[in-house]
């Protein structure tokens, strides 16, 4: 029973060789982020330039950061207890908040943006702390820990709502500065000093299937909006091919993340030793490329579909091949940390697409595409047909 868990009563009883599932209470909370996502893209969309690259880079931080933490505290706690799905389904409200103003952030909703975040970085920690037996010493300490950072940044954050142009941008970062610096030096504070890895320690499994499941989240905004852009057009030769280049894409994206990585990486994180060393540099870190490069790309699929002939300009060539180039990194790095070496397949795909730069402004927004969508399947394949060999190898010896 959840009162007699040494743990304590709101989180999750761990059972020996049984991976915590995903609730459905987690699923529902990221509905939320499938709107989040779109609305960074179309945002992206609106303001692709040098500033607003920036602006929104900080936003998509702001996004993901919330949602990870947030993951990991789930990880501790037991959504399918009602105080703990409370706190989702507040969680949930400003989540909206965050994301309907995300495109107004740097204008008229700046300090709605800031106090939504603020508001979930620092109530849903303190209620993890609240939630924490006192003989859990170490537990609630790294919960102390946690809510002084937040709330020191998170004063940066309602003073860049309350600010104005440049000087709110300055704030921002310097707030998620704060934020993304204070794993990094295991959030250490006066007198309770740093935070132990062991006592950072995840159900393994749960924590890959939850970051796997913002990846689907990501890939499947993409093609739902890239399925809504079609339907509005009308139907030619090329907006169809260009449907199909979009679509193959995608799946090639989920193919290359899907097909060995994200097995891996649960299986790896899962027999970890420091399962929280690993969750935060795999899945709290290295995933964020692999999310910004699905959203780049999801970009690029709406400038393609609506304007697939002529030569590509600069939103189209930056999005196009930028968005698998980032996600390939992305990809890269979080395979070398669960396997310890650099797949080859992902860095001839990002050779291959660095060169396509060279050539880009002579193809037309449907042929470049057709070409990154075309790396992407070599990238798969390649990865599939290698490590079967590897597979079969092993099995004969």
């Amino acid at each position: 029973m959840a009162a007699d868990n040494p743990r304590g009563a709101m989180f999750r009883v761990i059972v020996p060789n049984q991976p915590s599932r995903v609730t459905n209470a987690e699923l529902f909370f990221d509905l939320v982020f499938v709107f989040a996502v779109t609305q960074i893209s179309h945002t992206l969309l609106n303001h692709f330039t040098p500033p607003g690259a920036i602006e929104v880079t900080l936003l998509f931080l702001a996004v993901w950061w919330v949602w990870v933490y947030t993951a990991w505290v789930t990880n501790w706690l037991n959504p399918d207890l009602t105080p703990v799905r409370i706190l989702i389904f507040l969680m949930m409200l400003g989540g909206l908040v965050l994301s309907t103003t995300i495109p107004t952030a740097f204008d008229g909703r700046g300090l709605w943006f800031a106090i939504a975040y603020a508001a979930m970085q620092v109530g849903r920690t303190a209620f993890w702390l609240l939630a924490t037996p006192r003989h859990r010493t170490a537990v609630r300490h790294n919960a102390i820990r946690i809510l002084v950072w937040l709330s020191c940044s998170a004063v940066l954050w309602i003073s860049g709502g309350l600010a104005h142009g440049e000087e709110r941008l300055w704030f921002w970062i310097a707030a998620l500065a704060i934020e993304y610096v204070s794993p990094a030096v295991r959030f250490w504070v006066p007198k309770l000093g740093f935070s132990s890895v062991e006592a950072w320690a995840v159900e393994g499994g749960h924590m890959a299937e939850r970051c796997a499941g913002f990846i689907i989240i990501a890939l499947g905004e993409a093609v739902v909006v890239n399925g809504a852009t079609f339907a509005e057009l009308n139907w030619t030769a090329d907006n169809i091919l260009a449907f199909l280049a979009c679509l193959v894409g995608s799946i090639a994206m989920w193919w290359v993340y899907f097909h060995k990585g994200a097995e891996a990486g649960s299986e790896v994180i899962s027999k970890a030793a420091e399962s929280g060393r690993v969750a935060r540099l795999a899945y709290t870190y290295l995933h964020m490329p692999i999310v910004a490069g699905i959203i780049l790309t999801a970009v690029s699929d709406e400038l393609v579909l609506k304007h697939p002939t002529g030569h590509s300009d600069v939103r189209t060539i930056v999005s196009t091949i930028g968005g698998p180039l980032v996600f390939l990194v992305g990809t890269i790095l979080f395979k070398h940390s669960i396997r310890g070496f650099l797949q080859l397949s992902h860095g001839i795909g990002i050779i291959a697409l660095a060169a396509l730069w060279w050539f880009a402004a002579d193809l037309s927004p449907l042929w470049l595409s057709v070409a990154t969508s075309v790396i992407m399947i070599v990238v798969a394949v390649w990865e599939s047909v290698s490590l079967g060999s590897k597979v079969e190898e092993a099995e004969e010896r």
